[in-house]
């Protein structure tokens, strides 16, 4: 029999390492379809229930594994649905290559069925590399670019082939006229900064006495470098939330996340420094740098396209976090005063006290606040954590303390709702012998989670370690959009947009055979924790939380609270028990330790 062109893709798969493509079926991949059977289903189809929940496990397999993720979908519809996972990809980062089918070439141009212009939908998506296979010849260079691509610019990219092409006979280029041969390997690379600008870093840091240090994900591989410049800077380390597990969150200097659902030792940090070194991170939120004439600053990012502009940096050193801190470390001096150092750490110790405490405070049912507290020392060592878009993000960013060997991400730059199951499920399949737990709000459980729960079930015999917890804060609110009309808009919660059914979640799990659990009082919360960790297979624990604990930013005045609980109080006071207790009172519970202003 002779190789067709859909064989000779997925022989090219194979070969570049993959072990996954998640999909979903159509007649347009259907030459795809027919080869993944001739070649007994290798690499390994993983039929989501969606498209875009396809392109946000190739995302969450690419982000927990280092490694590329593939998805597939059919024509016009099936592409389309892929967009909005392939956006995640490329905001965040992320090698992701999709591969999808088009109507046939003598259709073009007719008005077909399902007939899109992939190249005019995908140039912005994929605007690294996306190309139509019209020829077998030309697929080698074709496939073989563009996952380099995706590799070498850490970006989606895309590979669009015709029904018909798919089935055409596979003919590699010759040694002629017009022909693009094309090779496997990859090899590796390692950019580096020139010495100068590494001499003219060290000596800015090296001048300061309040030097506060930013890592996100592009630092890492550099864990025991960033570790070792801190210690010898005496500097703070804070993290963006893509950047949550580079550091030992156990470390005393480290600050934890920055941002709105950051934390006020992270905010102090940046207040106060005179000297920041940001490592891997491209932080848009520059009201959370320090003053642009209070600090001296260094950056050092792989991506020449992402530096120099979310600070006046005056160094700039373009290479790997780790191949570069190794260059800068013999220079930096050691022997400086340890008051910033203590003072960071003062801070950090007082954070945590103020995080137990809120954990600790009553809500009607349960404190969102201590259902992640209370999973946090029950997480295993090796777990990975994903978080969905939401409130939920705000006690992820918080409570949970990232130790050694431990992994999390969230959408951090797209920030989309819905990627948390999608995500632990391409986490376990990149590492089946690891827990996974997401944390999801019930806008996002209702939007994509609970179809993505069968996916999880149809799956679940492949993973060696059998836990996958999916954690469901119930509210029955969108609860961060609608803080952010009661704080930023200063408009009370708009019910019709904001309220949402109460769905029965654990239910629902259950349904399926999966371990479903449900969760109505805050003593029982430790347990539910426990049952699910404990579970031989996929589980689903619902928490009935309350929907007017506030979010607080780190940098919240009493002034913006108090005009928030005047908010709550004119419009929706019949929305949350905090209200109803007195929901000036209930902020002030929740801000232990704030001084007025």
């Amino acid at each position: 029999m002779s190789t067709k062109v859909a064989d000779h893709v997925l022989r090219r798969l194979r070969e570049w390492g993959v072990e996954q493509v998640f999909g979903y079926p159509g007649d347009g991949i259907n030459g795809l379809l027919a080869a993944w059977g001739r070649a007994e289903n290798e690499p390994r189809f993983v039929q989501s229930r969606h498209e875009e929940m396809s392109a946000f496990q190739a995302v969450g397999y690419a982000k927990f594994s280092g490694r590329l993720g593939v998805c597939a979908a059919t024509s016009g519809p099936g592409a389309i649905h892929l967009l909005n996972g392939l956006y995640d990809a490329k905001l965040d980062h992320v090698p992701v290559l999709a591969i999808v089918g088009q109507t046939h070439r003598t259709a073009m141009g007719g008005s077909y069925q399902q007939e899109v212009d992939l190249h005019t939908l995908y140039k912005d998506v994929a605007s690294d590399f996306v190309e139509t296979v019209t020829v077998p010849e030309q697929l080698p260079n074709v496939l073989d670019r563009a996952i380099r691509t995706a590799y070498a610019r850490r970006c989606p990219t895309a590979v669009i082939i015709p029904g018909d092409v798919q089935e055409l006979d596979y003919a590699p280029p010759t040694h002629e006229f017009k022909m693009v041969p094309s090779s496997l390997d990859h090899g590796s690379w390692t950019a580096v900064p020139s010495d100068d600008s590494v001499r003219r870093a060290a000596e800015i840091l090296n001048s300061g006495d309040k030097v506060a240090i930013l890592v996100g994900q592009g630092a890492a591989g550099a864990r025991a470098e960033v570790e070792r410049i801190a210690e010898l800077l005496g500097a703070g380390v804070a993290k963006a939330l893509l950047g949550k597990d580079v550091l030992s969150d156990e470390l005393p200097y480290v600050t934890g996340s920055i941002g709105l659902l950051g934390t006020r030792p992270s905010y102090e940090l940046m207040r106060d420094c005179d000297t920041l070194l940001t490592i891997g991170s491209s932080f848009p939120y520059s009201q959370f740098l320090p003053e642009f004439d209070q600090a001296r600053g260094i950056q050092i990012d792989i991506d020449p396209h992402m530096v120099g502009m979310r600070y006046p940096y005056e160094v700039n050193l373009v290479g790997d976090a780790k191949a570069t801190l190794e260059r800068l470390i013999p220079l930096i001096e050691e022997g400086r005063g340890r008051e910033w150092y203590d003072t960071v750490c003062d801070n950090v110790t007082r954070w945590r006290d103020v995080m137990e405490r809120r954990a600790g405070l009553d809500a009607d049912p349960i404190n969102p606040e201590y259902v992640a507290r209370a999973l946090d020392p029950l997480l295993p060592d090796n777990a990975i954590v994903a978080s969905d878009s939401g409130s939920a993000a705000n006690w992820y960013a918080r409570h949970l303390t990232m130790r050694p060997g431990m992994r999390g991400s969230l959408s951090g730059t797209l920030a989309t709702m819905g990627c948390g199951v999608p995500y632990v499920i391409g986490a376990k399949f990149a590492h089946p012998d690891r827990p996974a737990i997401a944390l999801v709000g019930d806008g996002a459980m209702q939007m994509n989670g609970m179809a993505e729960l069968i996916t999880a079930a149809k799956y679940r015999h492949l993973w060696e370690d059998p836990r996958l917890v999916i954690a469901v804060f119930n509210n029955q609110d969108l609860n961060q959009v609608t803080w952010e009309l009661r704080a930023m808009g200063g408009a009370p919660s708009f019910l019709p947009s904001q309220e949402l059914p109460d769905v029965q979640y654990a239910a629902f799990a259950r349904s399926l055979g999966l371990t479903g659990i449900r969760v109505e009082k805050p003593e029982d919360v430790e347990a539910a924790w426990r049952a699910a960790l404990e579970a031989d297979g996929p589980a689903v624990v619902e928490f009935l939380t309350d929907p007017a604990v506030p979010p607080i930013p780190p940098h919240a005045t009493w002034e913006q609270m108090e005009a928030t609980a005047a908010s709550v109080l004119k419009g929706d006071a019949d929305r949350g028990s905090m209200v109803k207790r007195g929901f000036k009172a209930k902020v002030q519970e929740f801000l232990p330790g704030r001084e007025k202003k």
